[in-house]
């Protein structure tokens, strides 16, 4: 009965959130454009939210801001395969794909592994691996001397392959048992920890050129404390004003030069959408996408999240250079 109860609050807590936000707005001012309830960053168009515009990049765009994605696209043409060492070796050398993030993130790229094994475009020189572990979220990775890194090189090293020759990651992170609730204060504070294990990839992965971000699915079936809404729609706007940062030049987070300190960031599959509520693209997130505490995701949901990123990464400007093989020559007869 107690967890029966618990469960119950939770629930309802989650669902007053969406609708007590519908009613927060009242300071007398033209509401025609401004959004009063949680919908997915993509679906913004021009109204704001508490003030704050939409979209996945600055200027409420869905779209990589040009210079950006040109230096991205630049980025990509310098992947090449390497060795153990970190050395180019266009024979044997390897272009290693890492996974960073917590129980979620492991299913869903083992779910994306196995997708992958069926597909005929990937680059033979292209090495993916899982590097997530269930409970490691933000704060326990939030360390250079964490025990999670000595599990990401152990599944390195049981490959062949060695952390210098890491040179993209797709992350995904959370905070368990999140405590503030508030719009104003959540999505940056967590914002703070990313820009933290931004520096800390850079520093464990010397080669490390591009980090794809990606926030979390849907939390309005949770019935734990683990990490409902509205932190996996907050976690989108963390993602959007780590990358905005960057964009605008936060030192902090510079890619460029002798001495990065970040690798190039960019959003990678957006994957919050509001339930059942379709998004403009189609995506809805129901009860049986997930498992029995409405938090991890059943194999429907793998199956959602493993398509989406291979979406993303066969088609997107700044992937294709290394994530396909490379075109056969035509001849002329």
């Amino acid at each position: 009965m107690k967890k029966n109860r618990i469960t119950f609050l939770i629930c309802l807590s989650s669902l007053l959130f969406f609708a007590c936000e519908k009613e927060s707005k009242s300071d007398g001012k033209d509401t025609d454009n401004i959004i009063t309830t949680a919908i997915p960053l993509i679906d913004f168009g021009t109204a704001t939210y508490r003030g704050f515009q939409g979209g996945l990049y600055p200027n409420a765009s869905n779209i990589r801001p040009p210079a950006h994605n040109t230096a991205g696209i630049a980025m990509a043409k310098t992947i090449k395969p390497l060795n153990t060492s970190g050395t180019v070796d266009e024979t044997n050398g390897k272009i290693v794909w890492l996974s960073i993030g917590m129980s979620n993130v492991t299913m869903e790229t083992q779910m994306f592994l196995s997708m992958m094994q069926s597909y005929p475009d990937k680059n033979p020189k292209l090495s993916l691996v899982d590097g997530a572990v269930g409970g490691q979220e933000i704060n326990a990775i939030n360390s250079s001397t964490s025990s999670y890194w000595d599990t990401v090189e152990s599944r390195l090293a049981a490959l062949g392959l060695s952390p210098a020759q890491v040179q993209i990651i797709w992350f995904k992170e959370a905070e368990a048992r999140p405590t503030d609730t508030s719009f104003v204060t959540y999505p940056d504070g967590l914002k703070d920890k990313y820009k933290s294990v931004m520096q800390l990839l850079k520093l464990k992965f010397q080669n490390l050129k591009l980090v794809y971000l990606s926030d979390r699915i849907y939390a309005g079936y949770a019935n734990t404390n683990l990490n409902p809404e509205p932190f996996a729609w907050y976690a989108g706007w963390t993602v959007k004003r780590l990358i905005e940062s960057q964009i605008n030049g936060d030192a902090s987070l510079n890619y460029a030069g002798n001495n990065p300190s970040s690798a190039w960031l960019s959003w990678g599959p957006y994957l919050w959408a509001n339930g059942i509520t379709p998004r403009s693209d189609g995506l809805i997130w129901v009860i049986s996408d997930y498992q029995s505490d409405g938090t991890h995701p059943s194999t429907t949901g793998r199956q959602k999240v493993a398509q989406m990123l291979l979406q993303f990464f066969s088609t997107d400007e700044t992937t294709k250079p290394w994530f396909l093989k490379t075109p056969i020559p035509s001849h002329n007869p």
